[in-house]
């Protein structure tokens, strides 16, 4: 499918947020330090960007609204109900870090579970669409729910370290998270490639009995949005070379960096700071390559129409 970027962004972006909001609520930084304080900004910015990057691609951005009338039956707007509703205890934190230099026990588990729930809810919005079999699995919110819970440790030890506090729980956490969420994308991409669609030509048309279907002309003669959203193809030989290129830049290097930062830790500083930075930086750039993979892989059962 069509990678859109403000999908990209808002996917990659939102995870970070939530992620690093949920270890904010778990009490992991002073928030008497003015890095806590930054990171309560940071993880309320990155949310509220990644939401309006994701009103970009409609075509009534105004409309958006509407979309949370329909919570008892859509994810998406399960997603935009949990969006709103989890910044009411994520703006206490951030208040009470910022002006009060507190953490609030209940205010912090409470915007930990939002975090949570959201995030399953945006996985929801793709691994419901059975026409799309490669979402189409529990694997889909699993690997979203780890990935948000990888960042928001990333930055989380980033904000420690640059506070100069000791980083070892965030660092520690984020070492873990970082191998089960790449361990189940992996999974996840064995299981694409070897999927067998039990969606054919045959079977979207209902004239399987009579033989094979074969196309003899394409439905439109020219491209439309169905073709343009929903039959867009990547080479395999590219989308091999960027699957490496993710798990190096979101995976490796963090991992590298994080484990070397652990060994520093009872020596926090600069250096620690630096090498968190790094981490950080280079988890982002391969979620947005691994985002973008997410969508370019996947193929829709409408081709099944057009020849796909």
């Amino acid at each position: 499918m069509h990678p859109a970027l403000s999908i990209i962004v808002f996917t990659t972006s939102s995870g970070l947020g939530y992620g690093l909001a949920f270890m904010l609520g778990l009490g992991l930084l002073d928030p008497q330090t003015l890095a806590a304080k930054l990171a309560h900004l940071m993880a309320l910015a990155l949310i509220a960007g990644g939401l309006l990057s994701s009103t970009l691609h409609l075509g009534n951005p105004q409309r958006a609204w509407r979309a949370l009338s329909q919570w008892r039956s859509s994810w998406l707007s399960r997603e935009g109900v949990m969006a709103i509703v989890s910044f009411v205890p994520l703006c206490v934190s951030a208040w009470l870090a910022l002006f009060e230099g507190r953490y609030s026990l209940p205010v912090g588990l409470a915007g930990s579970a939002c975090c949570v729930v959201t995030v399953y809810c945006t996985a929801m919005i793709y691994a419901s669409l059975r026409t799309v079999e490669a979402w189409h699995t529990p694997l889909t919110p699993a690997a979203f729910l780890c990935f948000a819970g990888a960042g928001g440790a990333v930055l989380a030890t980033l904000f420690a370290a640059a506070g100069g506090g000791a980083a070892g729980v965030p660092a520690f956490l984020a070492l873990i998270l970082l191998v089960v969420a790449w361990a189940i994308k992996l999974v996840w991409r064995t299981r694409m490639r070897r999927l067998v669609s039990p969606s054919s030509p045959e079977s979207a048309t209902g004239l399987g009995n009579i033989g094979r279907v074969r196309l003899l002309e394409r439905p439109h003669m020219t491209e439309n949005y169905l073709t343009r959203e929903m039959g867009f193809r990547v080479a395999r030989k590219h989308a091999a070379k960027l699957a490496v290129i993710a798990v190096i830049l979101g995976g490796v290097l963090p991992l590298l960096l994080i484990a070397l930062l652990a060994s520093v830790v009872p020596a926090p500083g600069a250096g620690a700071a630096a090498l968190a930075f790094l981490a950080a930086l280079s988890h982002a750039a391969g979620m947005l390559v691994e985002r973008w993979l997410f969508f370019a892989e996947a193929r829709h059962a409408v081709m099944n129409y057009y020849g796909g």
